[in-house]
């Protein structure tokens, strides 16, 4: 007996099917975005938990300023005067100016010998040098752990492991500094404490700012200037309470242990470091925690994906997301690469200009015969308007056109004040000081939105070498500007003009990092820069 079947019903027989096939490939199918895509549409750019984040990582940029200008006040050179007796009477003239050339026992150190480096050693007169050379090796130190431990966050240590021993080395390095018998000593443990300082600032900044979204960073990112600069006034109030040296060293170094201890474990890791090294579980689980500390939360079936596998591409439940070994990159990669290869030779020059007139501009005003502790205080806080405005007109005006205008304004006022007359007294030498000033003004300002334009200009596997290398420069500016401040009169003044000047003609060179992707990868950064030639020569 046949049964005929019409096609109505036959599609009913085979829809079941149909559908319940369609239900699992549904149900299989997961979508891979990229982070800042997830951070936008779902977990929020900029909320409680990124908050939190970024004011405990950035602490530790209180840290590195403890660390930095700890120098100024335990090198610095202390007042003396003339001694009671016959000998400090016939010997001793307080009117001269320095201790050199008068007789040995006429005169002491105002604080004793133990108030300063250069007190305990007598670091004066043709022994000064030795000061110098100190300040020279911290940088040095600093220009290679900022190289070392930049490659090192973005391979195995990561942002956190190379954070968490900087700060452990830094702590120790300045307790055993206050024990320093000699000068040599002092010299190789300033050495070693600049070697781990110079890996503070740049491990703190990236791990700060990844896990911010891309409307949000810029601001953020520069903002972590703020705990510098309030470092360093809390410093000078650290100094005013222990004045000798070696209980000054010991008190700048405490607050790195109790950082290591109370700071460090309420922090994450990156979770684009995490992406990168091929931990997407370790990834989304921080992406997790984002959304439902910002009140959101992550719908199913989408997960992380790099910059270059994320475009809205799906794979299956059966091929596991975890499996990849991850990507990883070095500054071999960034040279190799036409796009990154220019990117870092002007990152790098940049940063340099911009560090031999920041630092000599600062040595400039240190100098002033005026109260140490208080001339430290005043200096931090002048640098803090800068960090404002250019935080507030980064998102109107874009990285580039701000870059070039902070360091052309620092150039022409350093221009200005090697027109002005070297009188050491009246009206001259107060215009002089307003163009010193304004022209820190704007180096602070650059110096600021440096660090956040670096960062954005190179991809994740490599941001911190990057950065580390851009560092780098800034130390070498920084070991030669005290050599720039000896030349004395206008010719400081006309180095920094020009440095300023040349700084922001290479600045020219650089592309717009506004309101762009942060990519993840080589591949990735390079196939959306052809990307975006296409659409310009479209």
């Amino acid at each position: 007996m046949s049964t005929t079947i019409s096609p109505g019903s036959s599609k009913d027989l085979r829809s079941p099917l149909l559908s319940a096939s369609a239900k699992d490939t549904g149900r299989a199918a997961t979508q891979k975005i990229c982070i800042d895509v997830m951070l936008q549409k779902y977990c929020g750019e900029f909320g409680p938990w990124q908050m939190r984040h970024f004011v405990l990582t950035s602490l530790a940029w209180a840290l590195e300023a403890f660390h930095t200008m700890v120098m100024i006040f335990a090198d610095r050179e202390p007042d003396w005067r003339c001694v009671d007796g016959p000998l400090g009477q016939t010997s001793c003239n307080r009117v001269a100016k320095t201790v050199c050339g008068l007789e040995p026992g006429s005169w002491e150190w105002v604080g004793g010998v133990g108030s300063s480096t250069v007190a305990q050693w007598g670091l004066v007169c043709g022994e000064k040098y030795k000061v110098g050379l100190v300040q020279a090796l911290f940088f040095g130190g600093c220009m290679i752990g900022a190289g070392i431990f930049g490659h090192l966050s973005d391979s195995f240590l990561g942002r956190k492991g190379s954070l968490t021993i900087v700060c452990l080395l830094n702590a120790i390095f300045g307790c055993i500094t206050a024990l320093t018998p000699d000068y040599i000593t002092y010299l190789l443990l300033r050495f070693l404490t600049g070697f781990s300082t110079g890996g503070v600032g740049l491990c703190a900044f990236v791990l700060a700012t990844e896990p911010i979204g891309p409307s949000r960073r810029g601001v953020a990112g520069m903002s972590t200037f703020y705990f510098f600069s309030t470092g360093i006034a809390l410093l000078s109030l650290i100094a005013y309470v222990f004045p000798t040296w070696r209980a000054l060293y010991i008190a700048s170094s405490i607050p790195s242990l109790i950082f290591l201890v109370l700071v460090i474990p309420f922090i994450s890791e990156s979770p684009r470091w995490y992406l990168v090294r091929g931990k997407v579980n370790e990834a989304m689980t921080i992406m997790n925690s984002i959304a439902k500390s910002n009140g959101k939360e992550l719908p199913e079936g989408i997960t992380l994906g790099l910059d270059d596998e994320s475009n809205t591409k799906s794979i299956s439940e059966s091929v596991n997301p975890t499996s990849n070994n991850g990507v990883s990159g070095s500054l071999v990669d960034v040279v190799r690469s036409p796009v990154t290869r220019v990117r870092l030779f002007l990152a790098v020059a940049i940063n340099f200009l911009c560090s031999v007139v920041y630092y000599g501009l600062s040595l400039n005003v240190v100098n002033l015969d005026t109260n140490l502790y208080m001339t430290v205080v005043l200096n931090a806080v002048a640098e803090m308007p800068a960090f404002t405005i250019t935080a507030i007109l980064l998102d109107k005006f874009g990285r580039k056109p701000l870059a070039i205008g902070t360091l052309w304004f620092s150039g022409l006022f350093c221009f200005l004040g090697s027109l002005v007359r070297n009188d050491v007294v009246g009206v001259w030498k107060v215009l002089r000081m307003i163009c010193g000033v304004l022209g820190i003004f704007g180096m602070a300002g650059t110096y600021n939105l440096l660090f956040i334009y670096t960062a954005e200009l190179f991809p994740t596997v490599v941001r911190n070498a990057a950065l580390g290398c851009a560092t780098q420069a800034s130390q070498m500016g920084a070991i030669l500007a005290p050599f720039v401040v000896v030349l004395g009169g206008a010719l400081p003044f006309v180095v920094f003009a020009i440095c300023g000047i040349v700084g922001g003609i290479h600045a020219f060179y650089l592309p717009e990092t506004l309101n762009k992707p942060l990519y993840d990868t080589m591949d990735g950064m390079e196939s959306g820069e052809k990307d975006r030639d296409l659409l310009i020569s479209v």
